[in-house]
């Protein structure tokens, strides 16, 4: 049985955590050909929790393996298909992000990609201190 058809949900994969979700919008193959999945991912946003989170004035560090990753090619961005990301998460609020960074950071950027050890880092800044 062929599983291809000629449309399509269109899905987004999210930036901070790699999970596709549906955009609500369907795609349709204009010559009418069974070319489609049944998903297709088309591109890149942010999943529900995640849009939450940045409305809520939140940067999302993403933390990714720098010797899995893709190398930035001209810039010293890393594109969201070139991160292996190791699975640890964390979110700062704007403010403090730009005040522990000092770096100023977009309003529209939802987040930034880390090596290992910057969150591990930040956690002991904030660990209560036992006496």
């Amino acid at each position: 049985m062929n599983d291809k058809s000629h449309v399509s949900l269109e899905q987004h994969a999210c930036l901070v955590c790699g999970i596709a979700y549906d955009t609500g919008s369907i795609l349709l193959d204009k010559r009418l050909r069974a070319s489609l999945e049944r998903h297709t991912t088309t591109g890149w946003g942010l999943c529900a929790e995640h849009q939450k989170l940045s409305d809520d004035g939140f940067v999302a560090l993403v933390e990714c393996d720098p010797q899995r990753s893709g190398k930035a090619t001209g810039a010293d961005r890393l594109k969201p298909e070139q991160a292996y990301r190791t699975g640890r998460l964390a979110h700062l609020k704007r403010d403090v992000f730009a005040a522990v960074f000092n770096v100023p950071i977009a309003a529209d950027q939802a987040c930034v990609f880390v090596e290992p050890g910057v969150i591990e880092q930040l956690q002991t800044m904030v660990a209560p201190v036992s006496d």
